[in-house]
């Protein structure tokens, strides 16, 4: 059995992590596999930053390292599921999608690796599941850093050799808030404790480091909180243009709103479900105009699709919201440029990208005060409410006023290249503690034991179908390249349901 063989702790293994820990991520060399949990075409986070990190990681001019991005294939009944207008015959197409779409988003020629893992997509939870040992996807000999977007997805059902047993350095990054979706559930209070401390024991079992983005999400062993996303080069350069035509504006004496480059006013853009800020927008927006006075009603424009979009259409509609659905759109187009604000009253995000191409542009972003919004709050154009009276406080005054004309060093901060280096510092291994023998032998012996225990639970296909992990994910395809694999359909586990979670 191959158990204990991944598993094992061994004084030959802790003794080379104690010398290859303290090398720096910055020098020459290294190799940084980031894996992730999403991929083009689907347009989501963890599909987009990781990307974009592997993109400019790769680019850092003052260094040389390698790069692999490890993203998931789908077979062919989930990408139906998933991105129905893009369909790949085998992982090669998608690829070149890939690389066709970062090609329009840097001003660089990338220099990276992408390979695939086998995924399914997770009908119940909305997201994508990953089949058999991730790790072996990566050879031993690139096995120097291993950067793990969502470390507590990746490793929910993970049954294999410890990330942190395999590569040098582990970190992970926090992208999703769970808890908060776990808690909007059904049984919501148990499920957010169960789930609590399972995230708990993966990450610490297979991560040196994490990063969370935010302290809206829980604590983790040996995390940091920094913002390490930035945003692409496009939302760069609307803000820089629309900064210099307000300069040359100012130049020429004219007053701030003559000739904006705002011609419309608010919208918000986001994947349509309840949880991602919806019902918060409907209940902001209705409070508002409830008691403002006419010319200082909001009127908003909505863009983006999902499982939730009919529902909260037709609850929008029954209150008569000012709100107008306009479907999928993409935020880097010319749909979105001549909007002055947005509006994103989302509790449930950990960054939200969204708002961050927003401050970008330059436009005002109204948002909660609430730690997930703690960067994007030193921004000049950013409102922050904690309550109805100062969220119209806020739409009163973005109605009526013009945004500041974004300084060149608050662009820098927004840029990828800013959030790359932060990232770096904020990854960088711990200084080892000054423990005892025994407190260090009790912390190994701890980890082990959590990861021996999950490691077990998940060696079941029955247990890991009644989690929710679904059925056939164990073990790996035999297909070498996935092409041909056709699993059966996706079945939940009696933890997964869709309902009550508005």
């Amino acid at each position: 059995m191959r158990f204990p063989r991944l598993l094992r702790a061994s004084s030959e293994d802790l003794a080379a992590e104690a010398t290859t820990s303290h090398a720096t991520l910055r020098e020459p060399g290294r190799h940084f596999c980031i894996v992730t949990t999403a991929s083009l075409p689907w347009m989501t986070g963890t599909s987009v930053n990781p990307l974009l990190r592997a993109a400019y990681l790769a680019h850092r001019g003052e260094t040389s390292c390698r790069v692999t991005l490890v993203v998931p294939w789908l077979p062919l009944c989930d990408q139906k599921l998933v991105h129905p207008n893009a369909i790949f015959e085998n992982p090669e197409q998608q690829k070149e999608h890939v690389r066709g779409w970062l090609s329009g988003r840097v001003d660089f020629d990338p220099s990276f690796d992408i390979r695939f893992y086998p995924g399914r997509y997770a009908i119940d939870k909305g997201s994508i599941v990953p089949v058999g040992d991730v790790t072996e996807c990566v050879p031993d000999e690139d096995a120097d850093v291993a950067i793990l977007e969502e470390p507590e997805h990746l490793t929910w059902f993970h049954h294999g050799m410890r990330w942190s047993d395999k590569f040098r350095h582990v970190v992970g990054i926090i992208h999703t808030n769970y808890l908060e979706y776990a808690r909007r559930e059904k049984d919501g209070e148990r499920k957010e404790a169960l789930l609590r401390g399972v995230n708990r024991t993966v990450t610490r079992a297979h991560c040196h480091k994490v990063i969370k983005l935010s302290d809206a999400v829980q604590d983790f062993a040996r995390s940091v909180t920094v913002n390490v996303h930035g945003v692409s080069p496009h939302f760069i350069e609307v803000g820089r243009k629309i900064a210099l035509a307000a300069e040359e504006r100012s130049r020429r004496g004219e007053e701030s709103s003559s000739n904006s480059s705002f011609t419309k006013g608010g919208y918000f853009i986001g994947k349509v479900v309840w949880a991602k800020g919806y019902l918060e927008l409907l209940d902001r927006v209705k409070e508002y105009n409830e008691t403002a006075a006419q010319k200082d009603k909001l009127v908003m424009d909505v863009f983006g699709n999902g499982d939730d979009f009919q529902e909260v259409k037709a609850a929008s509609e029954r209150e008569r919201l000012a709100l107008t659905f306009h479907g999928q759109a993409d935020h880097a187009s010319e749909t979105t440029v001549g909007y002055k604000f947005f509006i994103n009253p989302s509790l449930s995000d950990v960054v939200a990208t969204t708002t961050a191409e927003a401050l970008a542009m330059g436009k005002f972003v109204v948002c909660a005060r609430h730690p997930s919004n703690e960067f994007f709050s030193t921004f000049a154009n950013c409102r922050t409410y904690a309550n109805s009276d100062e969220f119209a406080e806020c739409v009163r005054e973005v109605l009526h006023g013009e945004p500041e004309p974004i300084s060149p060093d608050d662009l820098h901060r927004l840029t990828w290249q800013a959030a790359t280096e932060r990232f770096l510092d904020a990854a960088e291994p711990d200084a080892k503690k000054k423990l005892s023998l025994r407190q260090k032998l009790f912390e190994t012996l701890s980890d082990w034991f959590a990861a021996s225990c999950h490691n077990m639970f998940t060696a079941s296909e029955a247990m890991r179908c009644l989690a929710g992990g679904g059925a056939g994910t164990l073990l790996t395809p035999d297909d070498a390249d996935f092409a041909c694999w056709e699993p059966d359909l996706w079945q939940g586990g009696i933890a997964d349901r869709k309902e009550d979670q508005r």
